[in-house]
């Protein structure tokens, strides 16, 4: 089968990835990640995996994963934190509130390239300044979306979540599958047969 290339650096898409059990190659890329005038959220996700994935295929026999995410909140796109204020300000504001998590995921293979957006319903429960101040201080939310991550301290927020749980956490799982299969690689066929490997 081709060789699978994850265009991003980030540790929870490579742990996804590695969690329905595909080997791959992390190739990280550098894109412009500025929205353009009049850009919707979900254009926007969708056009950085895209650009993130062509920027990862050197070879057109790779099957590349570009993947982004955006936390929206009142049709604001809420990036990573670029200091503790403006991390205490994003979470004051998802204090108490549903906001989407936006992820598209896209797939480069044979010149071509293919996309997929799922949107996340996410509901905070309402947040004491002293546990905002406290989640700030762990570091956790520094290179996060929405300063936080539902898979680590800042999932006690989490007051309750429609839609994919992976797509939050930075790749949807199904999604994923779904295109990999598209491009002739199904997932499955390269899991590890352990019973059938016992019985013999």
């Amino acid at each position: 089968m081709q060789p699978i290339i994850l265009a991003s650096a980030s540790p929870r898409r490579a742990e996804l990835l590695t969690q329905i059990g595909l080997s791959f190659h992390a190739r990280p890329v550098d894109i412009d990640e500025t929205p353009r005038e009049d850009e919707s959220p979900s254009a926007y996700v969708e056009r950085l995996a895209r650009e993130k994935a062509i920027a990862g295929a050197s070879d057109p026999g790779q099957i590349v994963i570009g993947s982004d995410t955006s936390v929206v909140l009142g049709g604001d796109i809420l990036g990573k934190p670029a200091n503790p204020g403006e991390a205490e300000a994003t979470l004051g504001r998802l204090s108490g509130r549903t906001h989407q998590v936006l992820t598209a995921v896209a797939l480069a293979t044979g010149g071509q390239c293919f996309t997929r957006l799922v949107i996340t319903d996410v509901t905070f429960r309402e947040l004491c300044p002293e546990e905002i101040r406290a989640y700030i201080a762990s570091g956790e939310p520094m290179d996060k979306a929405g300063s936080y991550g539902i898979q680590g301290l800042g999932g006690i927020f989490v007051k309750e979540i429609r839609g994919s749980y992976s797509s939050v956490v930075g790749l949807p799982l199904q999604e994923t599958a779904t295109l990999l299969a598209q491009a002739g690689y199904p997932v499955w066929k390269v899991w590890q047969r352990s019973l059938e490997s016992h019985n013999e």
